[in-house]
């Protein structure tokens, strides 16, 4: 009965250690979070991602731009004849 005389209330040690640890890894979601939903830093990524391509392999990404240019050269075509 002797254990029944102590006090067993909540177990505060490490406490403030983990509540640092889950502060900190919520701020760095919060960040993850934000960097994804910044539209300009998201296109500032994939202009770099495209420049690295292209210095790779230009090819694949030289026949993508001219088929666009092309895609839209027949749609300024097609609106320019219908007027």
């Amino acid at each position: 009965m002797a254990d029944d005389d102590q006090d067993h209330g909540p177990d505060f040690d490490g406490l403030t250690e983990r509540v640092a640890a889950t502060r900190a890894q919520l701020f760095d979601t919060l960040d993850a979070i934000e960097d994804r939903l910044n539209v300009p830093k998201q296109i500032g990524f994939a202009a770099s991602r495209v420049k690295r391509g292209i210095e790779r392999k230009p090819v694949p990404y030289l026949a993508a731009f001219a088929g666009g240019a092309l895609a839209i050269g027949g749609i300024v075509v097609t609106v320019i004849r219908r007027r």
